[in-house]
């Protein structure tokens, strides 16, 4: 593949390559054989540039650098680990149309799948099912094929197309052109959660058909009241489907089937007895199971009104939730990278959502049990939540955008007390390797490139905790095509 990031270590330029072999191939330069690189080594789509205090990398990752903002620009780096290496060599400037294609493949997914959406829903309606199809008059005037056609069949239909959902999205996330595996992981798990309320949620709650769909969207009056009367009709659904796709996921995630198929092909059909490496260790599925517990809650809090018996069945999924996640996280998943914590607004403004939309089907409710004063109480509740999510918005949310200065400072000082401000600096120039196994400083001695190796271990809390406090000394700079080395180190040279 074509050469791509650029690293900036002080006054040492050092490339690398992204190869399709193995990584004996590549070859690192050094300012010693490479002193004067050429005019094309020199142009890079991408470059890290390593800062020796953190106050200094932020201040340079959130200056606006250009007069041009799509010419270059600059955000903190993500954690070695964390580092997506193949979207490094996608230009900044496609990065937003990338963005909108696959925007619009995912809208145009979501409605291709009202296909097996539509006919799912199909199922749950008897009285359709025999008039489609005559021959299945006898069979369901049975009572366990009533059940098993009408009930159990439908979600498990669903779930099984549900199944390649993720993939897909995650595929999408791909071609966006995020440079991280948490920002990967993050816009997966949004476009998976929107298509899973969408599909899962308003579809089969607002019956089978896009034209009833269509009729019901084109009155937005009366939207509270059809909800109200829609929702109690697919409450049969909803708790088979958390029964199939909520009781039967926990089995499957304490089993761990696929992987342990591949242990055992691996172990008695390639006769392999050696453990596998770290980097095929399991990692929590942050854009499938989130999803999953939103879908739940949502559940959870509309039926909640007009039908609650669904309840039971939530209460018992999350209790064993609980246990089986913490159980992985403790003992069998690896975290190789922290991903700051990024999900906590998908999750607070999916709950948030939630409750208004609760709240705007127990309008419906008073709505049709007359009852005016009830419905005056529930407005001002709407507003309020709306209210507490401005403030929990204008409170929380630019914590998780930008890093505080004053954070950052008393971090810098306290390396400085220590007296290991130096010694991160250094580590940070071997930190940030495509391939774990080779260092990117040969004039470091063996024993500082051991020390970079083991900075990027996770296995360890004290490698993990030293490497946390790398990251944030590393500023990521994105080209819109191209740009020249030597133009970083002068924009820059005001920061290092």
């Amino acid at each position: 593949m074509s050469s791509t990031p650029a690293c900036l270590c002080g006054g040492i330029m050092h490339y690398f390559k992204m190869l399709k072999k193995e990584a004996e191939s590549v070859e690192c330069k050094t300012s010693s054989d490479r002193s004067q690189p050429s005019q094309t080594d020199k142009e890079r789509p991408a470059a890290f540039v390593f800062f020796r205090t953190r106050y200094a990398a932020i201040v340079a990752a959130q200056v606006l650098q250009s007069s041009n903002p799509m010419l270059w620009v600059t955000q903190l780096a993500p954690e070695p680990n964390d580092v997506y290496w193949s979207n490094l060599s996608i230009p900044y400037k496609q990065v937003w149309l990338r963005k909108i294609a696959t925007l619009l493949g995912a809208i145009v997914f979501m409605f291709v799948f009202l296909a097996p959406v539509t006919f799912v829903q199909g199922l749950t309606q008897l009285d359709q099912l025999r008039q489609t199809f005559p021959f299945l008059k006898g069979i369901l005037k049975q009572k366990f094929m009533n059940q098993l056609v009408t009930g159990y069949l439908p979600s498990v239909i669903l779930m099984l197309f549900m199944y390649a959902v993720p993939p897909t999205m995650m595929l999408f996330s791909t071609i966006e052109g995020n440079v991280s595996h948490s920002e990967r992981k993050k816009s997966a798990g949004i476009k998976v959660l929107y298509f899973t309320i969408w599909n899962v949620f308003f579809v089969n709650v607002l019956s089978g058909s896009i034209i009833r769909q269509l009729s019901v969207f084109s009155s937005f009056r009366d939207i509270p009241t059809q909800l109200a009367k829609a929702v109690p009709t697919q409450a049969t659904f909803f708790t088979t489907y958390v029964l199939t796709s909520g009781w039967a996921s926990l089995s499957c995630e304490v089993i761990q089937l696929f992987p342990l198929l591949c242990n055992g092909f691996r172990r008695f059909i390639l006769r392999r007895q050696e453990e596998p490496c770290s980097n095929h260790a399991l990692t929590f599925p942050h854009h499938t199971e989130i999803p999953r517990l939103l879908l739940f809650g949502l559940l959870g809090f509309t039926c909640s009104i007009m039908a609650p018996l669904i309840l039971p069945f939530l209460l018992v999924y999350f209790f064993l939730a609980f246990l089986v996640y913490r159980n992985q996280i403790l003992n069998v998943y690896v975290p190789k990278y922290e991903s700051g914590g990024h999900f906590w607004p998908v999750v607070h403004n999916t709950t948030i959502f939630s409750l208004v939309l609760t709240q705007v089907i127990a309008l419906g409710v008073f709505g049709i049990k007359r009852s005016p004063v009830a419905s005056g109480f529930t407005i001002p509740l709407i507003f309020l939540t709306l209210l507490f999510n401005e403030y929990c918005r204008q409170r929380f949310s630019p914590v998780f955008k930008r890093s505080p200065a004053q954070v950052l400072i008393e971090m810098d000082k306290q390396d400085e007390n220590w007296g290991r401000a130096e010694e991160i600096y250094k580590l940070l120039r071997t930190a940030y390797c495509q391939f774990p196994l080779l260092s990117l400083d040969l004039s470091t001695s063996q024993e500082l490139s051991m020390a970079g190796n083991s900075g990027q271990n996770k296995d360890e809390g004290s490698s993990k905790d030293q490497e946390s406090h790398n990251t944030g000394m590393v500023v990521l700079v994105l080209a819109a095509d191209s740009f020249h080395l030597q133009s970083i180190s002068n924009c820059l040279n005001l920061y290092l």
